[in-house]
């Protein structure tokens, strides 16, 4: 029996687990299959400027999860001595349409003057020094590490069903049998649905990475209107990704890698003899207004963190701050009220 139990070990959950344990709570934490965690198949990109939200709860839990950013990674990179990749790059956001008149605009020149070698159909867009990347997957390693040093149990489990009684869960059926905790976190992402009747679907992205000859690095990260692409600070270069309402089904298609390299080529066509180093896919735990699903649960003792969609990576350190308090208090931040399930 511990305090709580985070059922999920993504992004969302790691960071759930520690920011808990941080503050003195018993924690464990139970997954099925890791490697099917939304964060390995991210960009990590940090870009709530560059996703242009309109101003509301959204953008400010985004904006102000950016804030934390890097004196969290800073904690996690002290914890575990890894590195995670983090990379105030800013994003460019380059387009293929004038927009003169928008708050911000700048035109192909100064693009240039940004990332040189834009394609020719790019007339203008925007630039965001404030955003930033991390890599995503180096994070999610990195956060793995850090529960483990901190002695938080983290165990492949599979969860098949939660048991109730009197509007509480009162135990986890797992294929090892059944697992108790006083309270509950439910941080499955795109397979949330799966335990709890919550309107989180998946959302399939494919992507793919190059390496950048010597001869071109990229220094930002370039926003386009159909393709994003984000360099790593090794020479690789991420490309994606595709949005597909496919349910789970698995695999890279023609279809989706012929349309990312199209629009990366029209968008920076010195990448034409990249060699290609990996294709892969994930699923992003969607909701219907593509916002996340966080706090109080119709059961006194679950508490919920899933349906980030876009921005799980972004929103993680925030997600596990909020989440710590209202479980550490008993009384949801302000914020969470935009999050509740009951929106839906």
């Amino acid at each position: 029996m511990v305090d709580f139990l985070v059922i999920g070990a993504g992004i969302t959950g790691l960071a759930i687990a520690w920011e808990l344990h941080r503050r003195g709570a018993q924690v464990m934490v139970c997954d099925r299959n890791p490697n099917q965690a939304a964060a390995l198949a991210a960009a990590g990109m940090l870009a709530p400027q560059a996703e242009k939200l309109p101003p509301g709860p959204m953008f400010e839990l985004c904006w102000r999860s950016l804030l934390l950013y890097r004196d969290w990674i800073n904690q996690i990179e002290q914890a575990t001595s890894l590195k995670t990749g983090y990379w105030e790059s800013g994003i460019l956001a380059p387009c293929y349409q004038k927009q003169p008149n928008s708050l911000g605009w700048q035109d192909r020149l100064t693009l240039e003057q940004y990332c040189p070698g834009l394609g020719e159909a790019v007339v203008g867009g925007y630039w965001y020094p404030e955003d930033a990347q991390v890599d995503n997957r180096s994070l999610h390693h990195s956060l793995r590490v850090a529960v483990v040093n901190a002695g938080i149990p983290l165990h492949q489990v599979e969860v098949k069903d939660m048991d109730y009684s009197q509007g509480a869960i009162t135990g986890l059926r797992t294929n090892l049998g059944l697992i108790r905790a006083e309270r509950y976190i439910l941080a499955t992402g795109a397979w949330s649905q799966s335990l709890f009747d919550i309107p989180v679907y998946p959302k399939k992205g494919q992507m793919l990475s190059v390496q950048m000859p010597p001869d071109l690095r990229i220094k930002t990260v370039l926003y386009g209107e159909e393709v994003y692409l984000v360099p790593r600070q090794d020479g690789r270069l991420i490309i994606g990704a595709t949005v597909e309402n496919v349910d789970f089904l698995p695999g890279n298609t023609p279809q989706g890698i012929n349309q990312l390299l199209g629009a990366a080529l029209c968008l920076y066509p010195a990448l034409a003899n990249a060699p290609i180093q990996e294709m892969w896919w994930g699923f992003r735990p969607a909701s219907p207004d593509e916002m996340p699903i966080l706090g109080p649960s119709p059961y006194t003792n679950l508490t919920l963190a899933t349906g980030h969609y876009r921005n799980g990576i972004l929103l993680a350190p925030i997600t596990a701050q909020l989440i710590a308090e209202y479980l550490s208090t008993g009384t949801p931040p302000e914020l969470l009220s935009a999050f509740s399930w009951q929106r839906f």
